[in-house]
């Protein structure tokens, strides 16, 4: 079954033409991810779904109903959000940063039992309970990325949008973060979207991909066939990340012997 449904969507910003007729469907129960290099309007689309930026022309469905003003706040009532950059309130302790939609509006809880939630869904992304108390700045940089996570999930939502997920991480903890994803998603049998441009998040994460590219969907299919998709931008997207893969392993002197250390050490 379709949950949003995304027809002849366009956006432009002055005379720059970002979103130039973008056809998409989103399936319950699927992760889609949406692909594309800088500037190509991944995150404009993603705002566009969420009702941050009006589209020009189209229109944007869920579960077959028009997104209007009134069904959009309906629709946010099932979503989950982590943020690019997590967005984390810096003057609210961990658990409350957690249950944030837990203590006001119509999903309103006691405080103690929302912070009862708020431990739970730290514990399922790997964070001990005495970090509750803590404040974001007090935190790593990949314990802030798990705890934006655990917020995303605190309500048990329907559908998530992850926005670049890994930005700022090291491999290590990007690995980590996209493993917590795709298990929490699949546990929870969310519906998910996620915009990267990073192509382990892709094969970590996803089950469909949609290329953007010129402000049109220039391919679309399941992660497992895009190695032999034949399309060009799929190609030249994943040429891009096969040549930094590359550039990785050849050593530096461009032989098979190891470089040798730096004099200091």
């Amino acid at each position: 079954m379709t949950i949003i449904s995304i027809d002849g969507v366009h956006k432009s910003f002055g005379d720059n033409r970002v979103l130039r007729g973008i056809d998409l469907v989103v399936k319950e129960g699927e992760s889609l991810i949406v692909a594309g290099r800088s500037g190509s309007g991944k995150s404009v689309l993603l705002k566009c779904i969420l009702g941050l930026v009006r589209i020009d022309q189209g229109s944007i469905r869920f579960h077959g109903e028009p997104l209007t003003d009134r069904k959009r706040t309906e629709f946010l009532e099932h979503f989950g959000m982590l943020f690019q950059g997590g967005a984390l309130f810096d003057s609210l302790p961990v658990w409350q940063n957690v249950a944030f939609r837990l203590l006001r509006g119509k999903q309103k809880r006691p405080p103690g039992e929302a912070r009862a939630v708020a431990i739970d869904k730290l514990g399922r992304v790997g964070l001990e309970p005495d970090i509750a108390d803590l404040y974001p700045a007090e935190l790593s940089g990949g314990m802030q990325k798990r705890v934006s996570l655990a917020r995303a999930i605190a309500a048990d939502p329907s559908v998530i949008f992850f926005d670049e997920p890994t930005t700022g991480l090291d491999p290590v903890m990007a690995d980590v973060i996209n493993d917590l994803i795709r298990g929490i998603v699949d546990e929870l049998g969310a519906t998910a979207v996620t915009i990267t441009h990073d192509i382990s998040s892709v094969r970590a994460i996803g089950d469909q991909i949609a290329m953007i590219h010129g402000g049109t969907i220039g391919w679309y299919g399941p992660v497992a066939d895009m190695d032999r998709s034949g399309n060009p931008h799929m190609e030249k997207f994943l040429g891009r990340h096969r040549r930094v893969d590359t550039q990785a392993q050849v050593p530096r002197n461009g032989s098979d012997r190891p470089s040798a250390p730096d004099r200091d050490g």
